[in-house]
């Protein structure tokens, strides 16, 4: 009988397992592969301390989820326990459908392809294995069920998904900026109307969450350095797909392989028999691994970009709230194309440019809400004095140029 299980958890102590049904979950092997799969992606190039997993975390929402609950039927909140464990099944298996390095490789391998459909492809499957037993689950994750609050609980603003995250993240990399009152946060949630909000006198907590995420996206999610690890990464793969359809012989997992070799719509993977079960054998050691045996390729592009990672000779990056001109880009693939003798396409593969986006609080839609002493719900916004969170409602972009350290021209970066 699978009662009772415990497991110690280095940021929140002893998590308890009370359902069987969660604890089969958690021994299934769609669900043991985020062992294997690095919550931050490469940012331990940054933080050697950030090697903790989608397995860590999915388990410590999970635990959040079951605290969130006990909090809002103290407050009279009535939550069966059907729902109980529904609501804790749909956080736990939340990022099922995460691929190897999380978000690092989601638009390489998958393109058009969010993890969240990934994640409702697998409960939809885990549900007919389990004979049905998730159908709650399934209508909590989608947003389909009555009792709304229990999706925001999942997936919104002020999610559990996002406590635990900030609190795990912080804790792992050693970043204290990221620090959030979890106890006091959970204790100010509400159900007003059917939807959550928090009371007013745990809105100077909400405030700190907001300030930490934001500070979290620049330190640590969009750190320079580890965007310049994660593009080297993306062009990896980028390159291994092309020579895999050139037909040039590549080594890896099947897995991978197969993935390299097919690439599908959601539409074409939702009716493609082969593909949910391949990406369930897929993690972050296909990816090293393969990497391992391609940096003695034949290929120069590809054991290049692979020794380099390996060894930790990342490339350069400039990191801008103005436009890059594309005649620095240019001028940048010259210069490769000229030191590297490669073809001028080629060239797209030591190198990259793009923007990153910090959206620390969207204000409007799924805002968080506060409830007053007087029974009205605020926006966050609007409920809050500080300037810095008007701030924060708007999306902060930042364009990035890297390119590799020994490119001879001395004014690349000019």
């Amino acid at each position: 009988m699978n009662k009772n299980k415990i497991i110690n958890d280095p940021v929140y102590g002893f998590v308890s397992i009370q359902s069987e049904l969660i604890f089969d979950l958690v021994s299934h092997p769609y669900f043991q592969r985020l062992r294997f799969i690095r919550q931050l992606g490469v940012s331990d190039f940054v933080y050697p301390g950030a090697v903790h997993t989608r397995f860590h975390h999915a388990l410590g929402a999970m635990h959040l989820m079951g605290r969130a609950l006990e909090s809002l039927r103290k407050k009279s909140i009535e939550i069966s326990e059907t729902e109980f464990q529904a609501a804790q099944i749909a956080i736990l298996l939340h990022d099922i459908g995460h691929g190897p390095l999380s978000h690092s490789l989601e638009e390489t391998l998958l393109p058009g392809i969010h993890h969240e459909s990934i994640s409702y492809l697998f409960m939809k499957a885990l549900d007919k294995e389990f004979n049905g037993t998730l159908d709650l689950a399934l209508k909590i994750f989608r947003n389909s069920y009555h009792r709304k609050f229990f999706h925001q609980l999942v997936s919104s603003q002020l999610d559990i998904d996002r406590l635990d995250y900030l609190k795990r993240d912080s804790f792992f990399t050693g970043v204290m900026e990221g620090t959030i009152g979890i106890d006091r946060i959970i204790a100010m949630l509400h159900v007003h109307n059917d939807r959550l909000v928090v009371e007013e006198k745990g809105i100077f907590s909400i405030e700190s969450f907001l300030q930490a995420r934001r500070l979290m996206y620049w330190q640590v999610y969009l750190h320079k350095t580890a965007v310049s690890a994660e593009r080297m990464m993306v062009n990896i793969i980028r390159r291994s797909h092309y020579l895999v359809q050139a037909g040039e012989k590549i080594n890896g997992s099947e897995a991978l392989l197969w993935f390299l070799k097919n690439k599908l719509s959601l539409s074409e993977f939702t009716h493609h028999p082969e593909a949910l079960e391949m990406f369930g054998q897929l993690d972050d050691n296909d990816i090293w691994g393969s990497i391992k045996l391609w940096r003695n390729h034949q290929d120069a592009i590809l054991s290049g970009l692979c020794n380099r990672l390996l060894q930790r000779d990342l490339f350069q990056i400039q990191l801008t709230t103005t436009p890059i001109k594309k005649s620095k880009i240019e001028k940048i693939r010259l210069e490769i194309h000229k030191s590297f003798g490669v073809l001028r396409n080629d060239a797209n593969y030591l190198f990259s440019h793009g923007s990153v986006s910090n959206e620390a609080y969207i204000s409007g839609g799924q805002s968080i809400s506060i409830l007053t002493k007087n029974g009205k719900v605020l926006d966050m916004e609007e409920a809050s004095d500080l300037p810095t969170i008007q701030a924060m409602s708007k999306i902060v972009k930042k364009n990035y140029l890297c390119w590799p350290k020994n490119l001879p021209l001395s004014d690349a970066s000019r």
